[in-house]
């Protein structure tokens, strides 16, 4: 290892490398692609950024490394990270493409001199490259941060119009918390007999305890107001579901004088900067945030997670309990639910998350019993689905029938997962339609 990431690493602050950090770093500079599948919270980012303080040469006039990530909050993340190689590496240019109203000033940054490193969302490297902006045919290092979001998200096209313009075969780093289907079929195509390494960093298991505070007749944003005054948090990210209900919570908050910061996708690009920035200096202990942050937000000193009800996507779930009992630090999660987000519950236990229920009476958290009864949603179709698939009856037991109802559960489970993909990629895509017909007109 170079004097120069040792610096880095001792910059950081680490004592020691997590294990995916370890792991990866045996195997990179050796030719081979890596696919890292490790949990949140595991230092994943600084599993690609070591490798790179040790292969990195700024006296070179070429851009080498490329790093992609799916929003452009975690893009900011990572550009804050990286900067501190600037600090070892005076020559060393970093250049942060992240769309939005940064359009510009990005584009401006490059000049005449090709960064050495570049961050940015695929959509928006996408639209640089096109415009020739920037080369990619002298890229080392090709790194896909958060590479389930990434596909779930839709941007394998615009991955596949830079990558396939890359003249030589870059070394490919894939870092993931999950590895479904989609993501082995990416590694198939792109990843050339890649190492595959799976880490379960018993060690580091965040201490998180998970609470569920039931809202009864109540709307989650009212029942926020009933949680904070029995709580004392460093820092509260508070996750609601859709931009509406984070822009109510955030605006009750401020009502009750709570000092309160609002991140989510509707927010403009410097908006959303701004407040990264404000969250990062630990300017505010309450942040109201929409899924679009749950990957993007690593800062030291989330003591607590509010999730205002539970997102459709239940790994989402999982991400924003990440955001807290980091680095072996204790966190805790209040789960705000309803009595239809019974069977959701449930699902999560089998995924072996422990929840205690707690009501609010008198002013103070009383132990409840924990909900476990089966409950079909009234007006969810797909619940009721999976409900006469379950009920359905046969005349004749056949061979496998339990596997092939549950195969039929799957496929329900399925069709609702892409139907909800479908419409984030309409979202993003609308948005970069209109970013563009701006552009056009100015």
């Amino acid at each position: 290892m170079k004097k120069k990431t040792e610096e880095f690493i001792a910059r950081n602050g680490f004592e020691d490398l997590t294990n995916v950090q370890k792991k990866v770093m045996e195997f990179t500079g050796s030719g081979k692609d890596v696919i890292a599948i490790s949990r949140t919270g595991t230092g994943k980012t600084h599993a690609y950024l070591i490798p790179i303080a040790e292969m990195i040469n700024p006296g070179s006039d070429k851009t080498q490394v490329l790093i992609s990530v799916p929003t452009r909050e975690l893009a900011y993340q990572v550009f804050q990270n990286a900067r501190v190689l600037c600090d070892i590496y005076p020559d060393l240019r970093i250049s942060l493409l992240s769309g939005g109203t940064d359009r510009k000033r990005s584009s401006d940054k490059l000049g005449n001199a090709a960064p050495h490193i570049i961050i940015g969302t695929p959509g928006r490297i996408r639209d640089i490259f096109e415009k020739n902006l920037i080369r990619v045919d002298f890229v080392q290092m090709f790194v896909i941060d958060e590479a389930d979001m990434t596909l779930e998200y839709g941007f394998l096209e615009d991955i596949d119009a830079v990558f396939s313009h890359m003249v030589k075969d870059p070394e490919i780093l894939c870092f993931s918390a999950t590895f479904p289907k989609e993501l082995q079929n990416f590694v198939k195509k792109y990843l050339n007999n890649p190492k595959i390494i799976t880490v379960d960093d018993k060690k580091r298991d965040p201490r998180i305890t998970h609470i569920l505070v039931p809202c009864k007749h109540k709307e989650y944003s009212d029942r926020l107001l009933d949680v904070l005054p029995l709580i004392n948090p460093y820092i509260c990210l508070i996750f609601a579901n859709t931009k509406a209900e984070a822009d109510e919570a955030y605006q009750k908050l401020r009502d009750k004088g709570y000092k309160t910061l609002l991140i989510h996708g509707g927010l403009e690009s410097r908006e959303r900067q701004k407040a990264i920035k404000a969250l990062n200096s630990k300017e505010y202990t309450y942040v109201v945030a929409s899924d679009v942050a749950s990957r993007g937000i690593d800062i030291d000193g989330i003591s607590h997670v509010i999730s205002l009800g539970f997102p459709k996507k239940l790994e989402f779930y999982t991400h924003r309990a990440g955001r807290t009992g980091r680095n072996t630090k204790d966190g805790t999660v209040y789960a705000l639910y309803r009595e239809d987000d019974i069977n959701t519950i449930r699902t999560l236990e089998k995924q072996d998350i422990r929840f205690i229920a707690k009501d609010i009476k008198g002013g103070s958290f009383k132990d409840i019993k924990t909900p476990t009864y089966k409950r079909v949603r009234k007006n969810d179709e797909v619940e009721k689905e999976i409900a006469r698939t379950l009920t359905r009856k046969n005349e004749k037991v056949k061979p496998n029938y339990k596997k092939k109802k549950k195969k039929a559960i799957e496929e329900i489970k399925r069709r609702q997962r892409r139907d909800f993909i479908r419409n984030k990629i309409r979202e993003e895509k609308k948005e970069r339609y209109k970013q563009k017909a701006k552009e056009s007109r100015t």
